[in-house]
């Protein structure tokens, strides 16, 4: 058995190696594609991601709690884990992220990496060169860091 912190310092460790694999290795090319269209399709995709997601979050954590023997409740973890599913499908159908880049003012960074962006990245003919590194792909990981705490402290706490 562990205590608190402890299970708290561990289950932050699966959620956050699970959420890693999860959204780029679980998570499919037509789903990363779609999950942001303001369509039918794009509610499929982006709920499609995040079954996948929280599959792999529930595989390795109970892997973390089976190994370390973590003192965790199902309620624990059906809270922590629902609540960073129902975010993370808020984040990902991309507007949402968008429109709280904008109250945050955070609208310039959100485009950075981006043709919308001024100084956008550009290849040796000055064209646009496209490239993961943009301030979007940024704020979109750190709302789910935030919430993978958030998760773990309800996971060890309740």
């Amino acid at each position: 058995m562990t205590d608190a912190a402890g299970t708290f310092a561990a289950a932050f460790g699966a959620l956050f190696v699970a959420h890693s694999v999860g959204d780029h290795w679980v998570q499919t090319s037509w789903q990363a594609a779609r999950k942001g269209d303001r369509s039918r399709t794009g509610l499929v995709a982006c709920g499609r991601h995040v079954l996948g997601l929280t599959a792999t979050k529930i595989v390795l954590l109970l892997v973390a709690v089976a190994v370390l023997g973590l003192d965790v409740s199902v309620t624990g973890v059906a809270v922590g884990l629902g609540l960073d599913a129902a975010t993370h499908y808020w984040a990902d159908r991309r507007h949402t992220l968008a429109g709280l880049s904008k109250v945050c003012r955070k609208t310039e960074f959100h485009v950075l990496g981006t043709p919308a962006h001024e100084h956008h990245p550009v290849d040796a003919g000055g064209k646009f060169a496209p490239t993961l590194g943009t301030g979007a792909y940024a704020l979109d990981q750190s709302f789910h860091h935030l919430w993978l705490f958030v998760a773990a402290l309800i996971i060890a706490a309740v």
